[in-house]
């Protein structure tokens, strides 16, 4: 028979319908509960156990009086602080509490410390403006209109939060005509900024939506914060389409406020600028039309107070046009007589210039000149022949003593020239001893030989 121990073991191990869990899931599921719960917390503690790994990640401890908490400062967080913290130091810090599963411990890490009474989200807040404002994102002249009347508005919010359900009544009030897009995200806890982001991207491309209305509705400053994340203000200003920040109370200020084209203290503010008052604007509609149908018919009216007097001052057109009539038949006689005596006129002077020019005829003249002209060139063929043959017995002449002159005519007399083997003409033997090698050059061909002996004559 068990005993009643064993009996209680028994039954806690017998099959049940509860689930049951690995090491990994259970860890798994407290991580996610931690994490989705706390996103970003403060924890006020003293260091303990502080060190630095080589890899540059800061790890330490904040305890006070009753507990203790494992913290991690990662190289990339602890480059912007500058300074680490000591042992013993009383901090405040800014992080993401989490579980390190391979050893089930709680931890945070650690985003942001200072030391005790400076504010970390404050200072956080401040050197995020300051260097998005060095780089002008937050600068008016970049601010956009918005649309008067858009056909789309964009919304980016979380779908179970206050912010949508007052957007969507203002808007039905306003201008119920008007299309609304939602994208749902998380507005706080991790991972709410990239959401946030990337809902701005996807809205903001211009090609379904003409205005962004980026929001929630009010918290703590940890409930905001990721409306003053770096990714959700590049995101705001990349967009291409104006976007309205509403985020929190008129009270709450964040960075998406200073990137966006315009900001709206609440959610249902925005609903308010961005579309007008359909009624008002009917009511303005329908006033215009009155006093444009009265503008058009006191211009009618004017027209034809205008044209009676026009009238009256003309009179009957057929009267006037007969008168048109009566003096364009008398212009028309007067310039076909004047025209006639013109003609007239030049007739005459045309006649006076045909004698004159009979008496300056120049056919005469040119007759003579003509053979003036055949009686030089007779005269200028002559001497040019003459001069020619001159020429050319001239020629004759002097080819003949250049053939006297041509050594080829002096070797046909039998005469011949003689060189040195490097081709030196010789004239005198003394130049050449025996057994030197001369050359010979004939009228017909030439000679290779070799100075037997040599003498002067």
């Amino acid at each position: 028979m068990n005993k009643p121990s064993d009996q209680k073991q028994e039954d806690l191990l017998a099959p049940s319908q509860e689930s049951v869990y690995t090491v990994s899931e259970l860890t798994g599921q407290v991580r996610a509960l931690l994490e989705g719960q706390f996103a970003y917390v403060r924890v006020v503690g003293e260091v303990s156990g502080l060190s630095v790994a080589s890899s540059g990640h800061v790890y330490f401890s904040l305890k006070d009086e009753r507990a203790s908490l494992a913290a991690v400062l990662f190289k990339s967080s602890a480059s912007r602080l500058g300074e680490i913290p000591e042992e013993g130091d009383q901090v405040e810090c800014l992080g993401r509490l989490t579980m390190y599963e391979p050893r089930g411990r709680t931890q945070l890490i650690v985003e942001y410390l200072v030391e005790r009474g400076e504010g970390a989200l404050g200072l956080m807040f401040q050197k995020l403006k300051s260097k998005l404002a060095k780089e002008g994102l937050f600068d008016q002249a970049r601010k956009r209109a918005l649309p008067f009347v858009p056909n789309c508005i964009g919304v980016v919010t979380s779908p179970t939060g206050a912010a949508i359900r007052d957007i969507l009544k203002v808007l039905d009030r306003r201008f119920p005509a008007v299309e609304v897009l939602l994208y749902p995200v998380r507005v706080q806890g991790a991972g709410a900024a990239e959401e946030i982001a990337c809902a701005i991207d996807r809205l903001g491309d211009g090609k379904d939506c003409d205005v962004l209305i980026v929001g929630r509705g009010g918290g703590s400053a940890e409930d905001l914060w990721a409306f003053n994340s770096e990714i959700v203000v590049r995101a705001i200003v990349a967009s291409k389409v104006p976007v309205i920040s509403a985020v929190g109370h008129e009270v709450d200020i964040v960075l998406s406020d200073l990137a966006a084209d315009l900001r709206a203290a609440t959610p249902s503010v925005a609903a308010e600028i961005v579309v007008p008052n359909q009624a008002l604007l009917r009511e303005q509609f329908g006033e215009r039309i009155e006093g444009l149908a009265t503008t058009i018919i006191l211009r009618l009216t004017r027209a034809r107070r205008q044209m009676a007097e026009l009238a009256r001052r003309i009179g009957d057109p057929r009267l006037v046009l007969a008168a048109h009539r009566m003096r364009l038949d008398e212009t028309m006689q007067a310039g076909t007589a004047l025209l006639n005596r013109r003609l007239r006129i030049s007739r005459r002077g045309f006649t006076d210039l045909r004698i004159a020019l009979a008496a300056h005829d120049p056919r005469p003249l040119m007759q003579n000149a003509r053979v003036r002209l055949e009686s030089a060139s007779k005269r200028l063929a002559r001497e040019m022949s003459a001069g020619l043959q001159a020429r050319l017995s001239l020629v004759e002449a002097r080819r003949a003593s250049l053939a006297e002159l041509d050594p080829q005519s002096v070797l046909a007399r039998g005469y011949s020239i003689v060189s040195r083997a490097d081709g030196t003409i010789l004239r005198d033997s003394s130049k050449v001893a025996p057994d030197d090698d001369i050359h010979v050059r004939l009228q017909y061909g030439q000679l290779d030989a070799t100075v037997k002996k040599t003498g002067q004559k």
